[in-house]
């Protein structure tokens, strides 16, 4: 866990918002792996299991949306790099007992900086996709616990969530 008395490493010293120099770190393997879900009434979650939703494959066009998500993460955040991703894995999961479909994306590239950013992007639209393509029925899906699982690579190494 980060101490408090870290440095934002996006601000200079004067307090102000910048994109960190990351032009002398070496391109090194970087994986990332970010976790979501989607909670829904019942009936939703038959229809997105059986696939005949009226909009279509729901998951396979959620599937396309977050890939899309990673590679355009630079676009929406500010003060992230933009990376050139060497895979985007998304796997969608319908769990019945908790009414959810839970997205789990792994994100990696070679480069001088991690893909974190990438990978809970892709989680958050695959699912916005989800929520999209059902509202029609089910307004009060909810979406929650995205969180980073994993990052591998770059001078702080390997993190694993507990």
């Amino acid at each position: 866990m980060a101490d408090a008395r870290d440095p934002l490493t996006h601000f200079d010293p004067a307090g102000q918002a910048r994109m960190v120099d990351v032009g002398a770190k070496p391109a090194t393997d970087r994986m990332a792996r970010a976790a979501g879900s989607i909670v829904m009434a019942a009936e939703t979650l038959a229809v997105i299991a059986a696939g005949s939703a009226a909009k279509g494959d729901v998951l396979g066009i959620a599937r396309i949306a977050a890939i899309m998500g990673a590679k355009r993460t630079a676009d929406l955040i500010p003060l992230c790099h933009p990376l050139p991703l060497t895979s985007i894995t998304v796997e969608f999961a319908v769990d019945t007992a908790r009414s959810c479909v839970d997205c789990t994306v792994t994100v990696q590239t070679r480069g001088p900086t991690g893909v974190e950013m990438e990978a809970l992007m892709a989680v958050q639209v695959g699912l916005l996709t989800i929520y999209d393509m059902c509202k029609a029925v089910d307004r009060g899906m909810t979406i929650g616990a995205v969180r980073l699982l994993e990052k591998r690579g770059g001078a702080s190494g390997t993190w694993l969530a507990v």
